[in-house]
């Protein structure tokens, strides 16, 4: 597997030299935008909305936009004297409960791998995380934008899983939340009976994209000329939505 990344992980003054792959990969089917006469693909240009020039890359800087309309233009020099994140680095800031961190806030997943002589550290990091069902709380450099992580055990590996900051989660203000609805045992024990007839071991692989499997059926049949496929029907919910 491909190293996206190669740095240390540290602990205070302890370090450990890790390398970061990639764990999950996008299996969805992707399509051109292409000339329906002749196949040829339709390529986007840039072009600026005011004068209507195109433009190359040279051409093109950064802009915030201001409420007031306005844009201003960032140079280079700009952002020179920001402070300066630490590359290459997986700063450990503390550990929590696995169970504090909410799933809202995770992102992208990654395996790490101890990089050269590390793999001792390495496996008494994980074995410490495992041992404790805690999770270590980091910052971490990627395509130079400073990302919270969490650094975490599975398996014979540890996992960083990339992080929304706080203040990109929106807080959920739905009017609903405020209803006084009364619970009634017979809708809560109707519910529960539900679940639990429903309840087995999550096997992952049992669970299939069937719209992508149709997808690539439909485009084999579109390659070899040949008739497309009949699809099967979407399955019913099992509860259906109130009117």
């Amino acid at each position: 597997m491909k190293t996206v990344w190669r740095g240390a992980l540290w602990l205070g003054v302890a370090r450990i030299a890790v390398r970061m792959v990639t764990a999950t990969e996008d299996h969805r089917v992707h399509f051109h935008l292409v000339h329906r006469d002749d196949g040829g693909r339709v390529r986007h240009h840039q072009v600026c909305e005011v004068c209507g020039e195109r433009l190359s890359a040279p051409d093109i800087g950064r802009g915030y936009p201001l409420d007031d309309g306005r844009m201003v233009v960032m140079e280079d020099a700009d952002f020179a004297g920001l402070p300066p994140a630490a590359d290459h680095a997986i700063e450990v800031r503390q550990f929590v409960p696995d169970d504090e961190v909410d799933p809202i806030l995770l992102r992208r997943s990654y395996y790490l791998e101890p990089d050269g002589a590390a793999v001792r550290p390495y496996i008494v990091l994980r074995e410490t995380l495992a041992r404790s069902g805690k999770v270590a709380v980091a910052n971490i450099v990627l395509r130079s934008r400073s990302t919270l992580a969490v650094v975490r055990a599975r398996g014979d590996l540890l996992v960083l899983q990339t992080m929304l900051w706080p203040d990109e989660v929106r807080p959920p203000e739905f009017p609903f939340v405020a209803r006084d609805v009364e619970l009634r045992t017979a809708d809560l024990a109707s519910a529960a009976a539900l679940v639990e007839s429903m309840t087995r071991p999550f096997e992952p692989a049992e669970h299939t994209d069937d719209y992508r499997d149709a997808l690539l059926r439909t485009i084999e049949a579109r390659t070899a000329d040949l008739p497309i496929p009949t699809q099967s029907t979407r399955s019913p919910d099992l509860v259906p939505d109130p009117k």
